[in-house]
C-alpha cells in the first residue's frame, strides 16, 4: 500500500493519512462590524468538502491574531470570542469525518491592508473604501513594493504586544476545537519580515545578526507552546528561501536555505513538531523557478540535516508524484493547495489510483 495512506503520529495525535490541505486564504469574511473575521457558510462548506473527500489534516487559512494583522479586510480572525465560537462548527464537522482540524495563526505585517485578489489585490490606504484600510506595521519602515505604504516601524513594546496576540489566538484556537496550531512565518508576512535581512534593517535586539533576526519568531513559538497543550503538535511555516541570493540587482541578500536549516534546529529545540516548508513571498521581484515539486528539495534538506519532520508543498498535483515524495524520504507528508481547490476529493481519487484506503462518509458508501 502507498505510504500516503499510512497514519502519522505527532505527539499524542494521529493523523489518518499523509494527504493534507495547505492553508489558502479565501478572503470571504465580513470586513467590519461584529461579524468581521468570523467564519461563515462559505468557510464551513469549503473545509467540510475537503474533509468529506478524505483529507487527513485540514489547515484553515491564515487567520489573523489581530485586526491589523489581516492581509485583507475580508480575512478570517481569531482575536475575539465570537470568532472562536463560530469556528467550532467547522472543527466539529471535520473531527466527525475523521479529519484533523488545524489552524494557521498569522500576522501580515507590511503586507496587510490590501484588497481581495479578484479586485486587484492592491494596497488599501488607511481610511480607504469606507474605512477598510489601516496602517501596516513591520520590523523596519520599508514598503513591500512600489505603491505600497511605508509601514510603521514596530517598537519593542509593539513587538511584545503581538507576541501576546499570538498566545491569545492559540488559546482561542484550542477552545474552538483545533488540534494543530501552525505559526505562519512564511511568504513575507510579519515573522518572515523579521527573519530576512532584506526587510529587517533594525539595529536593536531584533535585527542585524541571525540570532537577533530569529528572536521574534522564537518568542512567538515559546508564547504559543506555553499555552498549547503538551500532547498536541505545533507547526511552523517557513519560506526556505526568498529567492534573492542570485539577484545581483537586490541591495540586500535575503533569507537562504542555509538559514532555514539553522532556524529548524532552533525551532525543534523550542517545541515545534513539524516544519511546513514553502518559499518566496518576501520580495515581489524575486525570480522563482516554478515547476512541479520545485520546493520539495528544501523540505528534504531540512529533514535530512535536522531530523525535524517536514511537510512538502508546491505544485504537488498527482498521486504518483505525492507518493514518490514520501517514498524517497523527502517529506513526512504532502500539503496540497490549488489541487485541492480543483478536486476536494483528491485523497479518495489517489486511494483508487494507488490502491490505498481513506475514510469516506457513510452517506457516500455506494460510491466507494
Amino acid at each position: 500500500m502507498s505510504s500516503l495512506f499510512d497514519p502519522y503520529a505527532l505527539r499524542s495525535l494521529s493523523v489518518p493519512n499523509r494527504i493534507w490541505m495547505a492553508p489558502m486564504c479565501q478572503y470571504s469574511a465580513e470586513t467590519s462590524g461584529p461579524e468581521a473575521g468570523v467564519p461563515n457558510d462559505w468557510h464551513f462548506t469549503h473545509y467540510a468538502a475537503r474533509a468529506a473527500g478524505g483529507t487527513g489534516l485540514v489547515l484553515v487559512e491564515a487567520t489573523a491574531v489581530s485586526p491589523e494583522g489581516r492581509i485583507s479586510p475580508a480575512d478570517l480572525g481569531i482575536w475575539n470570542d465570537r470568532q472562536r465560537d463560530a469556528f467550532r462548527r467547522v472543527t466539529n464537522f471535520l473531527t466527525r469525518q475523521g479529519t484533523v482540524p488545524g489552524i494557521q495563526l498569522a500576522h501580515a505585517g507590511r503586507k496587510a491592508s490590501t484588497d481581495r485578489p479578484w479586485r486587484g489585490g492592491g494596497p488599501l490606504p488607511a481610511g480607504a473604501q469606507g474605512g477598510e484600510g489601516w496602517q501596516p506595521v513591520a520590523p523596519s519602515p520599508l514598503p513591500y513594493d512600489e505603491g505600497h505604504p511605508v509601514p510603521a516601524e514596530l517598537t519593542v513594546e509593539g513587538i511584545q504586544e503581538i507576541v501576546g496576540h499570538f498566545a491569545d489566538a492559540a488559546r482561542r484556537a484550542l477552545a474552538a476545537g483545533f488540534q494543530v496550531a501552525e505559526i505562519h512565518g512564511a511568504h513575507g508576512y510579519l515573522i518572515g519580515q523579521f527573519l530576512s535581512p532584506h526587510s529587517n534593517h533594525r539595529t536593536d535586539a531584533y535585527g542585524g545578526s541571525f540570532e537577533n533576526r530569529i528572536r521574534f519568531a522564537l518568542e512567538v513559538v515559546d508564547a504559543v507552546r506555553a499555552v498549547w497543550p503538551e500532547e498536541l503538535p505545533l507547526f511552523f511555516r517557513v519560506s526556505a528561501t526568498d529567492w534573492l541570493t542570485e539577484n545581483a540587482d537586490d541591495e540586500r541578500e535575503g533569507w537562504t536555505a542555509d538559514d532555514t536549516v539553522r532556524l529548524a534546529r532552533e525551532l525543534r529545540a523550542h517545541g515545534v513538531d513539524l516544519l511546513d516548508v514553502s518559499t518566496g513571498g518576501l520580495a515581489p521581484k524575486a525570480r522563482i523557478p516554478v515547476e512541479p515539486g520545485y520546493q520539495v528539495p528544501f523540505a528534504a534538506r531540512v529533514r535530512a540535516e535536522t531530523g525535524l519532520p517536514v511537510a512538502a508543498v508546491g505544485l504537488i498535483t498527482d498521486p504518483v508524484q505525492a507518493e514518490k515524495i514520501l517514498a524517497d524520504g523527502s517529506a513526512d507528508a504532502v500539503l496540497l493547495g490549488r489541487e485541492l481547490l480543483r478536486d476536494p476529493y483528491f485523497a479518495r481519487s489517489a486511494a483508487r489510483a494507488l490502491g490505498g484506503d481513506v475514510r469516506a462518509p457513510e452517506q457516500y458508501g455506494y460510491a466507494v
